[in-house]
């Protein structure tokens, strides 16, 4: 594995960087927005802007990694770790394979399980919507982005109003939920748009707003 091409490439939908571990909570999420999508790998030691910072102590991270694979992910998601030095500095590869067992949960610092799923290179809370792909996309299977007027409608929408909720969708588009539903969730896996959920409904953005 040449370590420092990954490096390179960045964080992305199968690669996130830690400098260190510090919250079981955190790392958990990590874990099952891999396994939950296509796997992924953690580089323990490398901080987010790619500087190589190094392992202290990597039983203890091997620890905490462990902790939280077993006992802050449910069902429990396996890890395979790999360990390399690039000039003197441990960095830990942790490998998480795309799951069989989706969707797998995260606890969260209330006690909450909640499905995370990896886009781009953000671990993001997955919404009802998103649940819904996942436990489908056991079967594995690209969905289809196609650029027709329903989706044209739909960016068009969000230049004007900046967010959508899945009603306001599928009326614009004059379809039923779930075909409006599936426009959106391909676009979600596409990277085009993200999923907000707030206490009352869920609603979608494009994803440039927040950068």
């Amino acid at each position: 594995m040449n370590i420092k091409k990954l490096i390179l490439q960045g964080e992305g939908t199968t690669l996130d960087f830690k400098k260190t571990i510090t919250n079981n909570e955190k790392i958990a999420r990590s874990i099952v927005a891999f396994a939950n999508h296509k796997g992924g790998q953690l580089l323990i030691g490398v901080a987010d802007d790619g500087t190589i910072k190094g392992v202290k102590s990597e039983d203890e991270e091997k620890y905490m990694l462990l902790k939280s694979a077993q006992q802050f992910c449910r069902p429990a998601v396996d890890l395979s770790f790999e360990e390399i030095y690039v000039e003197d500095k441990l960095i830990l590869v942790v490998n998480i394979n795309p799951s069989e067992t989706k969707p797998h949960y995260a606890l969260d610092e209330n006690k909450k399980w909640w499905v995370y799923f990896r886009i781009q290179d953000k671990s993001l809370l997955a919404s009802k919507i998103l649940v819904d792909v996942i436990k489908k996309s056991s079967e594995t299977h690209t969905p289809q982005t196609s650029n027709g007027k329903e989706e044209k409608l739909l960016f068009d929408y969000l230049t004007l109003e900046g967010r959508i909720t899945l009603k306001q969708y599928s009326k614009i588009i004059k379809t039923s939920y779930k075909k409006a539903q599936k426009i959106l969730v391909s676009q979600i896996l596409s990277g085009a748009i993200e999923p907000h959920s707030s206490e009352k409904e869920e609603y979608f953005t494009t994803i440039s707003q927040h950068h």
